[in-house]
């Protein structure tokens, strides 16, 4: 017992200490003072963990650092040291750590193969690189095998082995035959992931002597070639008919192991006849959208970026018309280390603390160990500031001797990840890096922002003062920030002048000056006025401007906020605008913009142009109707109708709309048919069986539309099968057992005949069920009873009638009803980000017990307990929804100082799930509210009584009181502040020694240890003399506040609204309005009315995440408003996205990418049909196929065909920059010229041993503190 609770005890002291570190220092980007301060190494370049090197070429294994002073390297092969001064082959880069092996000059690769590692070392401590495996490529030949000829009856099935010679890296694996041309593949015939060619049924055309593997092995630039296979088809009759079996994988079961975020590859491959076809299904849930991929005919599955969800069972179903046959595959997916949090560098000043932490995972979970300048920590020197905690190191007190370099390691049998960082203990006196004398300007009214950016170690403090001798300033009119940026939030005429900025610490101290010029805002004291001008007259705008005699104005006109036509009419005086010889096109909004290089000002004017007083009209009316209609030509499906228009009244026709009546079905109802120009009197109309038509027509010009024309006569078609079917089917389940099947009836004239019906047929889908179908009445659903809990179903509605049944209908997917979730989200995690906000971390439960579609997850939180208050209260619990398959949400608008619970639960159609256990957290302390009252009783010559009550919110424990006064004279100008602190358990004051007769203005507030909280303000004054306090009036002892007054406005914010509430004290029925803006901006204040005389508002349509400003004022009360609070609204729902592929500037790019394309595909056709004289190449274009295409020296692709003899021997290509020049005469499509010229030969066994040309750069890792995970080939279980 005493054990456990001195364990407790370490690890509450531990979480105190972590909560009480200082933050490290921030060192400037500054260049000048980057190069003078003292830094330990990083390595700032590596190669890649596994590199494969062309055992041709020299081998440079790259390493690279920075640090003060420059590093110094050495390396380390298989784990011992490797002194590159005994071997003549190695050589170092000047001022660098990368290595280079002279191969080209004797050396061997093989020689050089090992684990090589890097360390870069200076005074302030040592870097090391990943472990660097060296391993040359190999290309081995084929060996040599006798190969019997396949005597392969029709339709059974065969495997011809390719069994590739075991190279480094593997090679890519094709079949063509002798002329070099790609062998077809399908469905029946295609190629497994292991090189070997499948056939599920062989056919005579299979006859042939020539199947031959190929094996391009690029990173050797070279390809060997299998001796020839020889199959023979002989024929029986009748060709036996087979269900499916899998010739590929065997048996029933099998098992696959990949990492995350690899390429998963499952295959399949079946023989029968007829040749199967292959589907692929998981098992209990669906394969993962957008990142599943079919190939090879849909015989491989593949899927991209995998994760831990996609373990499970994938199965893959062979089927023809004869049976099935299915292979089940167990996925097990597993993980190489990968970061959550990597270490960061540390810069401390001496006696400062810090942490470094190093989060890694991995399945299985991977061992972290720490290294000291490439030793590990267990046996590195000791140091009394460092302590290692498992996966955090925690520094305190540290000195100039603990800078070093410390590297974390995290590894699993998968791989490993390896970061360093470095701890550089600073001891540097203050500098300030703003230039002096630097000038600020800005208008009066407006924020000045003065830098005084700075470095020193320990972190300097920072005094501001105004002019050479003045005072350091202080006070509410000054913003200090902790970049050491001085604000003036509004500066003034005055606030001009010298101000000094004055940095110091324990070394030494520095001052600089800047200066601050305050101009006059610049205005426009004659705006350009609305005018009404006729046509071809003349009008003026005039724009008269008052500014800041040392700013240059520019003034710029604009029509309609666009430039002003190029015309020599719009005359740009000085002040003015004039257009001359005014237009209709010279309508519209005229703007005058005043710019100078502090402010801009602009100011607009509508200009109407009218015509000169009109001639007498004609009048214009709508057309008469049309009349005399006629139907001719009468088919099943058709009809022409003709007809005589109307008088057009002065306005010509300019269509004419054809409307019907269906009197079968809707008598009485009107609808649009079609509409043709006004010259056009006969249409032929398209009908539609069993409806009773007549048409009429309606005359249309630029006044408006006819009445309608008298009908036309009726013409009754004749019935037909339905020509469609319903349209919205679904399938919805109402209930966990049934299954609701809904559509959208027909209309009466679609039936086409007499008896509408429905024919229903739905299936479980991905099981071998077969239909279900019902023939319903002319209904628009149909209930399913008996069914699983939310399975998908194919479903299909069907019209008929007594003709017949419409068109075979398409297939839509439902799903059966939904079930309430089964269980609740775990690893449920809570951050405190501040006192006001969190964010909730939680685990997806997996889908299938979900039971349902999967709307999101909801977080019930409420407040337990006010830890201020200790008192508990009624439990008012709050809801956020997060949509979709979301792991986190942010919970705002919580209260500081408080005690929190909170679940989680997932949400399907049908409901929510269970909770998860409650999570207790707390919120830290924030700043108080406004005291709940202040009063001010007792007025002597000398003194007042205030008594005041503590704020309704205190958000943590308070400290103390602050209580400013001031008195205020005749004239309303406030004297010198004064202020006291009270303590926090005091409840009165008794001010003495105060001036008799004397206004005064308090401000008092409360204090947390976070800071202070809102004030309340009062006003008071003394009495004249003692015969005031000897002849009181009614309700003397108290000091009556001064009227009207609106206070404590408070505000409580949401996503897109907030709540405003106020007091007011003053006379009865007053008409409030409240104003609001966005906090900092130059805006004008927005208003909203209040109606009646309620003392709250709710302001909506808000944007999320803004900070705004609010104030309450009252109507009919001059100049009368409360003081300003500042509130900000919630973060946006989590569900909130935009969809890129509908953003316009998206569309534009895809097609310009598109178009680029094109372009590039037409060049490289033409250039290609320039070369190419020889029938192989034509054969190639036939067959083009990107694994065999010709290499070029650049790009990496075959070199050049030749034309030689069809036997020849492929030649060694030789590596001399001569032969590697391709000429323009030679074929493009020769394979004898897989290498760099015409020297390539095939070796004993027919292998094919010539290179290709061209040289592959190696690309070294971009390796600055960390690394990724390599495949699981290359993984290092253990590093140094």
């Amino acid at each position: 017992m005493m054990k456990e609770m001195s364990v407790s005890a370490s690890k509450a002291s531990l979480v105190l200490f972590l909560c009480q570190m200082i933050s490290a220092l921030d060192v400037p980007l500054d260049s000048k003072l980057l190069e003078e301060l003292s830094q330990p190494p990083t390595i700032t370049q590596q190669s890649p963990k596994d590199y494969i090197v062309d055992p041709r070429e020299n081998i440079v294994i790259q390493c690279e650092a920075k640090g003060k002073p420059p590093p110094s390297f050495s390396w380390t092969r298989n784990g011992t040291h490797f002194d590159i001064d005994k071997d003549a082959q190695v050589t170092m880069k000047p001022n660098s750590g990368t290595l280079v092996i002279n191969i080209m000059n004797g050396g061997k690769a093989e020689a050089y193969e090992g684990v090589y590692q890097c360390t870069a070392r200076n005074e302030r401590g040592a870097a090391i690189s990943n472990n660097i495996v060296i391993r040359p490529s190999r290309s081995p030949l084929w060996t040599k095998e006798k190969l019997e000829p396949n005597h392969v009856r029709e339709g059974d099935s065969l495997v011809l082995h390719c069994r590739p010679p075991v190279g480094l890296p593997p090679p890519i694996i094709f079949w063509m035959d002798n002329a070099f041309q790609r062998l077809p593949q399908s469905e029946r015939v295609s190629q497994g992931l292991n090189g070997d060619l499948y056939f599920s049924n062989v056919q005579p055309e299979d006859t042939r002597e020539d199947y031959i593997c190929y094996a391009r092995f690029n990173h050797t630039q070279t390809i060997q070639q299998k001796q020839p296979i020889s199959v023979k088809v002989f024929s029986t009759k009748p060709v036996t008919e087979r269900q499916p079996v899998l010739l590929t994988p065997t048996g029933s079961t099998s098992t696959k192991v990949e990492l995350r975020g690899n390429v998963l590859l499952l295959e399949c491959i079946a023989a029968g006849l007829p040749t199967p076809v292959i589907r692929w299904i998981k098992e209990g849930g669906e394969l993962p959208a957008n990142r599943t991929f079919f190939e090879n005919f849909k015989k491989t599955l593949k899927i991209i970026d995998v994760s831990e969800a996609d373990s499970g069972n994938y199965k893959c179903i062979a089927r023809n018309i004869l049976g099935s046959a299915h292979h089940v595959i167990s996925v097990t997916v597993k993980a190489a280390p990968y970061w959550i949090t990597a270490p960061r560098n540390l810069v401390l000043s001496p006696g400062e603390d810090g942490t470094l932490i190093c989060r890694a995972n991995g399945n299985p979970k991977p061992n972290i160990s720490w290294l000291a300048n490439g030793v590990p920590i267990a046996i590195a020197p000791e140091d009394p500031s460092r302590k290692v905690d498992g996966d955090t190191i925690i520094f305190s007190h540290v000195q100039e001797r603990s800078s070093a370099v410390y590297q974390c390691n995290a590894s699993n049998e998968y791989g490993y990840l390896l970061a360093n960082a470095f701890v550089n203990v600073l001891a540097e006196p203050p500098r300030i890096l703003t230039p002096a004398n630097k000038l600020y300007q800005v208008i009066a009214d407006s924020p000045a922002l003065l830098d005084c950016a700075y470095f020193g170690s320990p972190k300097p403090e920072i005094e501001w003062f105004k002019g050479v001798k003045g005072s350091i300033l202080r006070g509410n009119e000054y913003v200090f920030h902790d970049n050491g940026t001085l604000e003036i939030p509004v500066a003034q005429k005055d606030s001009t002048g010298t101000y000094t900025c004055v940095a110091r610490n324990a070394l030494g101290k520095i001052q600089n000056e800047v200066q601050l010029e305050v101009k006059d805002p610049t205005m426009i004291i004659k705006q350009p006025e609305y005018k009404v001008i006729q046509r071809y007259g003349q009008v003026s705008f005039e724009c008269i401007i008052k500014h800041d005699s040392t700013l240059s104005p520019t003034i710029i006109w604009l029509k309609d906020n666009d430039e002003l036509p190029d015309d020599e009419r719009f005359l740009v005086g000085k002040d003015n605008l004039t257009i001359m010889n005014v237009t209709d096109k010279d309508d519209g909004t005229y703007t005058c913009i005043v710019n100078t290089t502090l402010d801009s000002v602009s100011a607009s004017a509508v200009l109407t142009v009218v015509a000169a007083p009109p001639t007498p009209a004609i009048i214009y009316a709508r057309p008469n109707p049309p009349f005399d209609l006629e139907l001719t030509g009468q088919l099943e499906r058709s009809v022409e109708l003709s007809w005589i228009p109307g008088d057009e009244n002065n306005s010509p026709i300019t269509n004419f709309v054809i409307e019907y009546e269906d009197g079968l079905h809707e008598p009485g109802v009107w609808h649009y048919q079609t509409e043709v120009p006004g010259t056009q009197t006969t249409v032929q109309l398209k009908l539609s069986p069993y409806v009773n038509y007549s048409f009429r027509v309606i005359a249309v010009n630029e006044i408006g539309r006819s009445q309608p024309s008298e009908p036309s006569e009726q013409y009754l078609t004749k019935s037909a099968n339905p020509d469609e079917n319903p349209s919205n089917v679904q399938g919805i389940g109402s209930e966990p057992d049934n299954l609701v099947i809904t559509w959208e009836s027909l209309k009466g004239f679609q039936s086409n005949g007499p008896g509408l019906q429905y024919k229903v047929s739905w299936r479980q889908k991905d099981v071998d069920d077969e239909w279900t179908s019902v023939i319903v009445a002319n209904v628009s659903k149909y209930i399913v009873s008996g069914t699983p809990t939310f399975v998908p179903y194919e479903i299909k509605v069907q019209a008929l009638n007594d003709l017949g049944y419409a068109p075979e209908p398409s297939e839509v997917i439902g799903h059966s009803g939904e079930d309430l979730p089964m269980v609740a989200p775990g690893n449920v995690q809570v951050h405190v980000i501040n006192s006001t906000l969190a964010k909730v971390h939680w685990d997806t439960v997996p889908l299938k017990t979900v039971r349902g579609h999967l709307q999101g997850y909801k977080v019930y939180y409420w407040k337990v307990q006010n830890l201020s208050r200790r008192s508990r209260r009624h439990v008012e619990k709050k809801i956020l929804t997060f949509r979709g398959n979301k792991t986190f949400g942010m919970l705002p608008g919580l209260e500081p100082y408080s005690s929190y619970k909170l679940n989680v639960r997932v949400v399907n159609g049908k409901g929510e799930g269970p909770a998860s256990p409650d999570k207790v957290f707390k919120t830290p302390e924030g700043v108080p509210s406004s005291p709940s009252f202040l009063r001010i009783t007792n007025p002597t010559l000398d003194s007042l009584t205030l008594e005041w009550g503590s704020p309704t919110h205190p958000n943590g424990v308070l400290t103390s009181y602050i209580l400013k006064f001031q008195p205020i004279n005749n004239t309303h100008e406030l004297g010198p502040l004064v202020e006291i602190r009270i303590p926090a358990n005091e409840s009165s004051l008794i001010l003495k020694n105060l001036n008799y007769s004397t206004r005064y203005k308090f401000y008092f507030n409360a204090q947390t240890s976070v800071g202070s909280g809102s004030q309340i303000t009062e006003e008071a004054i003394t009495i004249m003399d003692e015969a005031d306090i000897l002849h009181p009036a009614i309700g003397a002892g108290k000091v009556q506040p001064l009227y009207p007054r609106i206070r404590n406005v408070t505000t409580a914010a949401a996503e897109t609204y907030a709540n405003i509430s106020w007091e007011y004290e003053g006379p009865d029925h007053a008409n409030f309005y409240v104003e609001y803006g966005v906090a900092g901006s130059k805006e004008d204040w927005k208003k909203e009315i209040v109606n009646g005389s309620r003392s709250f508002f709710v302001l909506k349509g808000l944007t999320p995440g803004t900070a705004y400003k609010v104030r309450v004022g009252a109507e009919g009360l001059s100049g009368f408003r409360s003081s300003e609070d500042v509130f900000e609204t919630g973060p946006a729902m989590a569900s909130r996205q935009v969809d890129i592929a509908t953003q316009g500037w998206f569309i534009g790019l895809m097609c310009a990418v598109a178009l680029l394309i094109l372009i590039l595909l037409i060049v490289c056709f033409i250039r290609r049909n320039k070369g190419g004289k020889y029938p192989v190449k034509e054969k190639e274009d036939a067959h083009a196929d990107p694994e065999i295409q010709p290499m070029k020296e650049d790009d990496g692709t075959f070199g050049e065909y030749s034309d030689a003899e069809d036997h020849k021997p492929l030649k060694k290509g030789s590596r001399t920059p001569s032969d590697r020049t391709v000429k323009k005469e030679d074929s493009d499509d020769s394979l004898v010229d897989y290498g760099e010229g015409v020297n390539g030969q095939f070796n004993e066994d027919g292998s094919f041993i010539g290179q290709y040309s061209g040289k592959k750069e190696k690309e070294p890792a971009e390796g600055n503190e960390s690394s990724e995970a390599p495949s699981p080939v290359n993984a290092m279980n253990s590093f140094v």
